[in-house]
């Protein structure tokens, strides 16, 4: 239920059986499916991959496969710059090599990076090791590019018995120019994939659009992966799939064993070789509801919380492509990227700096010894936000924004609501793990939006709570931002915790009573998995959602959701 036009249910197009796709870029997990003696990507392996049935793509294989492939975690890139990009890949040089193990030699790598897929003219190239160290993964970050250009980029072994074997070729696009006039920059926000909740259907179309130049960059708001046990938190339908290792991921070991497992997942690694991430944890990649000194999920028969969180933070960057270094040792991952003078992304940390959990009551919610950014972080925002001449700021918070009022709500219906977005279950709205339980930080932070922005143009990406929303963020009596709330990539939402059909009779009535008495917020939708898009123009951005139709079922055609339109002043259909 929205209060938004719906721009129509269709299938946006052939699930990754078009022949559109760039000829001559393999996407990034046709190693897994390619044979062994391959030494060189042919232009006809995509066109191959491209057409395979998903469902025989993700027929379930051993963890050590019978059949060895060096690359065979893909390749990605992320955190463009006008002159640089991160590139990243994972080399397996031993079957018994898998993610998590220590063991393994170290191999050498030649990177090379291409303006066309067939790579006739090399304009950058270099050599990196990958070692058991890192567990095998590698980051290259390149300098020297141009702005605003599409390349191409592969890795290849230079040594021992692998040596010739070449990756995937994954594609990527730098950044415009600082002071560049852009006209349009295309973003798909996602966040919240749980392996065993369903299948990635939507970081396959993710691909698909950002292949046919329709999406320049992929912001992920964090949950990019679950730490529970197998079976632990899956919505109505069960265990979808298993992932590994099976145990409540607590190790390093164990935190790099799941990241690899998700990282075989075909339609991740396609969305990772079609475009540059920039992504941010949210609280799952370590423990549920972390905050700086501990986690709601984590216990003391579970070890010692600072070391389990470094672990999980170590993992979490040898595997994703982001240019970031641990806060525990003394770095950062909060960051600004700037597309010219038409936009400033700016990626929060909300987990590390941020106090304990409070409770309902207004005087915990809003003391100002509480937190979610940390001083510093705050100040460093403050900063960009006060110097920063971009038109539109683009905030990732991880966590949402809004806030949600139920008091005035009929009792019956609330209790309802209440029991399908409760108070102490993991990633559902009306919770002090979200911005609404440090009411005093969110305000600091919108002062400075209606202080230095007055014009409204700010826009928060927001993940987390597996489902749709659209609101105007309301300061001192006017509109200072727009937010943006994705859905789940396969993550249970409302219908599913509650064992009910989707759009239930439940779900609807709640999603009216929502909007009736939150006129700050445009759209909800409780039951929906999928991803969304922003598409920024200097004088507007047009949001949109877009549906998995069902996430059990590998290779699930993906439908056109909403749209809404903000001009830096109110949002319209």
């Amino acid at each position: 239920m929205s209060a938004v036009r719906k721009t129509g249910q269709y299938r946006i197009g052939p699930r990754f059986t078009r022949r559109g796709l760039l000829q001559g870029t393999l996407v990034a997990g046709a190693a897994a499916a390619a044979p062994s003696s391959l030494t060189r990507v042919r232009a006809s392996d995509v066109q191959a991959y491209a057409d395979a049935d998903l469902a025989v793509l993700h027929a379930p294989r051993p963890y050590v496969d019978p059949e060895h492939h060096v690359f065979m975690h893909g390749v990605a890139s992320g955190d463009p710059l006008p002159n640089s990009v991160i590139l990243w890949t994972r080399v397996t040089p031993t079957p018994d090599a898998v993610p998590g193990s220590g063991i393994g030699p170290a191999v050498q790598l030649r990177w090379e990076m291409a303006e066309d897929p067939e790579f006739t003219q090399v304009t950058r190239s270099g050599t990196a090791t990958a070692s058991a160290m890192n567990d095998h993964t590698v980051h290259v970050d390149p300098f020297g590019l141009r702005p605003g250009t599409v390349y191409h980029y592969r890795f290849s072994v230079l040594d021992g018995e692998h040596a010739g074997r070449t990756s995937p070729v994954g594609r990527t696009l730098t950044a415009p120019g600082d002071e560049e006039d852009v006209e349009k920059l295309r973003l798909a926000v996602c966040s919240c994939a749980n392996f065993e909740a369903g299948y990635f259907s939507a970081y396959s179309d993710i691909a698909r659009r950002a292949y046919a130049g329709e999406i320049d960059i992929v912001v992920h708001m964090g949950d990019y992966l679950y730490e529970f046990a197998s079976g632990e938190y899956a919505g109505k339908y069960g265990v979808v799939r298993p992932h590994v290792p099976t145990w409540e991921i607590r190790t390093l070991a164990d935190y790099r064993s799941r990241h690899g497992h998700y990282r075989r997942d075909v339609e991740l690694q396609q969305a990772h070789a079609a475009a540059p991430w920039v992504v941010t944890w949210d609280d799952h990649e370590i423990a549920n509801d972390s905050w700086a000194d501990g986690a709601k999920g984590h216990d003391p028969f579970h070890g010692d919380w600072g070391t389990r969180r470094d672990a999980a933070m170590q993992a979490y960057l040898e595997w994703l492509p982001v240019r970031g270094t641990s806060p525990s040792r003394g770095g950062r991952i909060y960051r600004t990227l700037r597309y010219g003078r038409l936009a400033e992304v700016h990626m929060l940390d909300l987990r590390s700096y941020r106090s304990a959990p409070g409770m309902l009551h207004p005087v915990q919610r809003n003391s100002i010894d509480r937190t979610i950014m940390g001083s510093e972080q705050f100040d460093w925002l403050a900063g960009r936000l006060g110097t920063g001449s971009a038109r539109w700021n683009l905030i990732g918070t991880s966590v949402m924004m809004a806030p949600l009022n139920l008091i005035h709500i009929d009792q019956v219906v609330r209790s309802q609501l209440t029991d399908m977005v409760g108070l102490d279950v993991a990633g559902t709205p009306v919770n002090v793990d979200q911005w609404d339980g440090y009411v005093a930080d969110r305000d600091r932070l919108l002062d400075l939006l209606a202080k230095d922005h007055g014009h409204g143009r700010n826009v928060f990406l927001t993940g987390d709570i597996h489902s749709e929303w659209a609101s105007h963020i309301r300061h001192r009596n006017r509109v200072v931002a727009a937010e943006l709330v994705c859905s789940s990539v396969t993550a249970a939402n409302v219908d599913e915790r509650l064992g009910l059909a989707e759009n239930s009779p439940l779900s609807q009535t709640a999603e009216r009573h929502v909007l009736a008495h939150n006129p700050h917020i445009r759209h909800v939708d409780l039951d929906a998995h999928g991803y969304a898009t922003l598409t920024v123009h200097p004088t507007h951005v047009e949001m949109a959602w877009h549906r998995v139709l069902d996430v059990t079922v590998a290779g699930s055609p993906v439908v056109a959701g909403p749209g809404l339109r903000y001009d830096g002043t109110v949002l319209t259909a």
